[in-house]
């Protein structure tokens, strides 16, 4: 398939297919190159050169009364995970601080519950209004499991920006992963998310035994969703979890075509490369900012990750930049100065 053209379509105006996500899933490994090559022209006629750093914090810890496959935060996983209430409103400002000096463009306060108790909204809330008062120009994200649209008008006007709520896989496949919910209760509080005036932040988790037509079925919900960042998870089993012990399917070039099949659906969204990058793009990871423009630094919610100055030096490295030190990019795509993946490659 004629990679290239596709995107050139896509640039125009035009769309991917889901026969041509599928596909792009589904091609061998000599094509990756191509693939990479022209999701890259979509991803830098949008967001140029420039990658945008997140810093989590696990603001409640081990405490989830939901049973998601995958989660080691769920009761229902038996782990030494450590289990914690919502921390103090000096303790996420603290972790503020913590993202502002890792150059993160957003601080994602996340907690291990189905919906966030009055108390709990309030110190969110509270802690919000004192971050943008000392960092004005940090961006706030949170995650705090299914709302209320009074719930959500309160984050909003405390000062939230975005908030977090992962389909994680397609409709057909969920009942696989969770059943004490639906696939409907995540669409629904994605949709009262973009109802109030927060952006969305909605993506998923691949490697758990969903087929290809499940990931591009995502893809495609999350497109349906008007999404405005997808961050693209990998599996990595975790102890006590349903899903430890089981075989992951995932190759580091399966990673690359998943980045670059959401970038083709999704051509000018935020798409970050997430949990169990390090695990399962390897040293492949650069790689990844190709199709991908914004990624996670220093770790997620119960798991280590490759440290902020590693990530800094990757990403320079591959010719990016962090996007709080790059100037503003280009309004139009050069291919002069794109990075050619295979320079001999007739």
């Amino acid at each position: 398939m004629d990679w290239k053209s596709i995107s050139t379509r896509i640039l125009e105006g035009g769309t991917a297919t889901p026969e041509e996500a599928l596909a792009l899933l589904e091609a061998p490994n000599s094509e990756l190159l191509d693939i990479l090559q022209a999701a890259y022209r979509l991803r830098h006629t949008h967001f140029g050169n420039t990658v945008s750093l997140h810093l989590l914090r696990n603001v409640k810890s081990g405490v989830c009364p939901e049973d998601c496959s995958f989660c080691s935060q769920s009761t229902k996983a038996i782990n030494d995970v450590e289990r914690y209430d919502m921390q103090t409103v000096d303790t996420i400002l603290d972790g503020a601080q913590a993202a502002v000096d890792r150059q993160a463009k957003r601080y994602c306060l996340v907690s291990s519950t189905r919906s966030p108790s009055p108390k709990e909204v309030d110190t969110i809330c509270e802690a919000v209004i004192q971050i943008k008062q000392k960092h004005p120009q940090l961006e706030i994200c949170s995650s705090l499991g299914m709302l209320t649209e009074e719930k959500a008008i309160r984050l909003k006007e405390a000062g939230v920006n975005r908030f977090n709520h992962n389909l994680e896989t397609s409709e057909k496949f969920f009942p696989e992963v969770v059943s004490t919910h639906d696939f409907d209760d995540r669409v629904n509080t994605a949709k009262l998310v973009k109802k109030v005036g927060l952006d969305l932040c909605c993506g998923g988790l691949f490697g758990m035994g969903e087929s290809m037509q499940d990931r591009v079925d995502l893809a495609f919900a999350l497109s349906d969703l008007q999404v405005d960042s997808v961050p693209v998870n990998f599996l990595d089993p975790r102890p006590g979890t349903a899903f430890h012990g089981k075989p992951n399917p995932l190759t580091p070039n399966d990673c690359l075509r998943a980045l670059a099949m959401m970038r083709f659906v999704m051509p000018s969204v935020e798409i970050r490369i997430a949990g169990g990058r390090e695990t399962t793009l390897f040293n492949l990871q650069a790689l990844a900012l190709y199709p991908a423009n914004s990624m996670f630094t220093a770790g997620y919610l119960t798991t280590g990750g490759q440290d902020y100055e590693t990530d800094k030096k990757m990403i320079e490295d591959a010719g990016f930049e962090v996007e709080m030190d790059a100037p503003a990019p280009e309004p139009k795509v050069d291919e002069k100065i794109m990075p050619d993946l295979h320079p001999n490659h007739a």
